[in-house]
């Protein structure tokens, strides 16, 4: 491998170090998000760093000398420049990427849960519920004892660690089974 090979692998090197450091550390190196123009860090990032790759790309087939620097020069522009508008593109993207909502306390009322824990009568017992797919254990307490294993209703949650429940033999019409806990 010649020494214009070498350079260009290292320019390219240095995109994929900008990227990560973009990525992984943006906030700290005042980066901030990082997408909001052409000169976002992930556009330049892609920009160099497919510059660079492409470049010793085309310095390798080309051979040596003066001829291959302007080769991977051409070559490096024309392939990084739609580099970094993809980067870009996906950046913005990944930026405006909706999520679900994380859920509170009000989330939990109306869940049908399982006892895991029993419940006594002046006291707190443990239930699992299904909170966004995941089971969720909690503290639960109840007007009268609920054995382990008794099927629940929540129907209060006065913390986001606690509730309030109710033994329930068949499910409420909520569209919700048993299954789902």
């Amino acid at each position: 491998m010649n020494a214009v090979t070498i350079t260009f692998l290292l320019i390219g090197c240095l995109g994929l170090a900008l990227l990560v450091g973009a990525l992984f550390f943006g906030d700290a190196l005042g980066f901030g998000d990082g997408v909001d123009g052409p000169l976002s860090m992930p556009s330049i990032a892609g920009f160099v760093g497919a510059f660079g790759f492409a470049a010793a790309a085309a310095a390798a087939l080309t051979g040596t000398g003066v001829l291959a620097v302007l080769v991977g020069l051409v070559v490096g522009v024309v392939v990084a420049v739609p580099a970094a508008i993809g980067t870009l593109a996906l950046a913005r993207l990944a930026g405006r990427m909706r999520t679900d909502a994380t859920p509170t306390r009000t989330d939990l009322v109306g869940r049908l849960g399982v006892v895991v824990t029993p419940i006594p009568a002046d006291g707190y017992g443990e239930v699992r519920i299904s909170l966004g797919g995941q089971p969720v254990k909690l503290n639960a307490r109840a007007e009268t004892a609920i054995a382990l294993g008794a099927r629940v209703f929540v129907i209060e949650a006065p913390s986001d660690t606690s509730v309030v429940v109710e033994e329930t033999s068949t499910a409420p019409s909520l569209g919700r089974t048993f299954d789902d806990v």
